[in-house]
């Protein structure tokens, strides 16, 4: 089965399950590190989601530095699905982790679908905060000094690492 069969089963199968008892405003939400796929990967997948006529949402008003907005959380929590780019540089966005706490969240109050995608990197980098990707996360956590958020998103990381998802590596977009 496809990638986007299973996303376009998972989505009707969530909401005929699911919709009378939330209002859903989107079939998916998107989560990733805009300097690294933005005008990439993710350009192509929501496009792709889209032209399927799935309802996605991404955030184009990303403000570096902001913190996320009573809105972006309220999109989040009326999603069905969440796809979760994980690429080398999300650990170092204090945004990308704490709308990762958020979808955790929501995944357990509310039981959405979480898919993550592995761009470019490996499940036990993400997992242990290993390779590159754990050295840009050791930064921001020096950066932040704040050891609790560090150990929600520690533990968030090798949540979302447990997960069924798809691995992309080398391989044209």
């Amino acid at each position: 089965m496809s990638s986007s069969m299973a996303l376009q089963g998972a989505s009707s199968s969530l909401l005929s399950t699911s919709s009378s008892i939330h209002s859903w405003t989107h079939d998916v939400f998107l989560s990733f590190r805009s300097e690294d796929v933005r005008q990439k990967f993710i350009s192509h997948l929501y496009y792709a989601l889209h032209h399927m006529g799935i309802n996605t949402c991404i955030d184009k008003n990303l403000e570096r530095g902001e913190e996320i907005s009573l809105e972006l959380f309220k999109a989040i929590e009326r999603s069905m699905i969440f796809i979760i780019v994980l690429s080398k540089n999300y650990s170092e966005s204090k945004w990308c982790l704490d709308e990762l706490l958020k979808i955790l969240e929501c995944k357990e109050k509310v039981k959405q679908i979480v898919l993550p995608l592995l761009y470019d990197v490996a499940p036990s980098e993400v997992r242990h905060q290993k390779g590159s990707f754990g050295e840009v996360f050791a930064k921001l956590g020096c950066k932040i000094k704040d050891e609790v958020k560090v150990t929600e998103w520690k533990a968030a990381l090798q949540k979302v690492a447990n997960f069924f998802g798809f691995t992309l590596g080398d391989r044209n977009e």
